[in-house]
C-alpha cells in the first residue's frame, strides 16, 4: 500500500515538473516550433558576411551554408548588391526624379508640373487607383461622402470651394505628405501612380 502511494506521489510530481516546464516566462521562452516565421532575418542588401557557417546553427538552407550567410562572392567586397555609381541619382521608370519636397513646401510643390503624360489608359488606371485609395473617404464623386468620410468628418469635398482649382503639384503633394485630417500616402502609392490619381480628379471629378 505505501509503494503504491509512493509511486502515486512520484507520477504527480512528475507530471507537476513536466506541465510546469512547457510554460513560458522570465529568460526562457519554452520550446519554439519553425523559429524562423517569427525570428525573421532581415535581408540587408550590402552585407558583407562572408563566413558561410555563419548562423549555421539556426539554418535550414538547401544549400547548408550558415542561414547569415548572404553575400555575392561576384560583386565588391563579397555584397550583395553592387553599390549606385558615384554622383548618379536614381530615377523611376519614367524618367522622374525622387520626391524630396517637405510636408510643409506646398508652395514649392504647387509649381510641379504633371510628369505622367495624358491619355485614356492613364485616366482609367487613375480611376481604378482613386477608387481603391481614395474612395472610401472622399467618396466616387469626390464631395467627401465616402463611408469613412461620413465617420471622420472633415473631408475635403474636392468638387467645392478653393479644390477646384488647386494646382496638380498641390494635389499630388497632399496625397504624398498628407494635410490636415488627411493622412501621408507617399509610402503606399507610388509616385507615378499618384500623378495618375491627380490626372483623374483634375479631369473627371473636378473637370478642369
Amino acid at each position: 500500500m505505501k509503494f503504491t502511494h509512493s509511486i502515486n506521489l512520484v507520477a504527480s510530481f512528475g507530471l507537476a515538473f513536466g506541465l510546469s516546464s512547457c510554460g513560458a516566462s522570465g529568460e526562457k521562452p519554452g520550446y519554439e516550433f519553425a523559429p524562423q516565421m517569427y525570428h525573421s532575418i532581415a535581408y540587408e542588401p550590402l552585407s558583407q558576411i562572408r563566413n558561410e557557417e555563419e548562423g549555421s546553427w539556426l539554418s535550414t538552407r538547401e544549400d547548408e551554408k550558415g542561414e547569415f550567410y548572404n553575400s555575392n562572392p561576384n560583386n565588391p567586397h563579397g555584397m550583395t548588391m553592387r553599390e549606385p555609381v558615384a554622383n548618379t541619382v536614381p530615377r523611376s521608370n519614367n524618367g522622374t526624379l525622387p520626391y524630396r519636397l517637405k510636408a510643409f513646401e506646398l508652395e514649392k510643390a504647387a509649381l510641379i508640373e504633371n510628369p505622367v503624360e495624358f491619355n485614356d489608359q492613364v485616366l482609367a488606371e487613375g480611376q481604378q487607383l482613386y477608387i481603391q485609395y481614395c474612395s472610401t473617404c472622399h467618396g466616387l464623386g469626390g464631395e467627401g461622402d465616402g463611408k469613412a468620410g461620413e465617420v471622420i468628418g472633415g473631408v475635403a469635398n474636392l468638387k467645392g470651394g478653393a479644390y477646384i482649382n488647386l494646382p496638380e503639384g498641390h494635389i499630388f503633394h497632399v496625397i504624398t505628405a498628407g494635410k490636415g485630417r488627411m493622412l501621408p500616402h507617399g509610402s503606399q502609392i507610388s509616385q507615378e501612380r499618384r500623378w495618375k490619381i491627380v490626372h483623374y480628379v483634375k479631369q473627371e471629378i473636378q473637370k478642369q
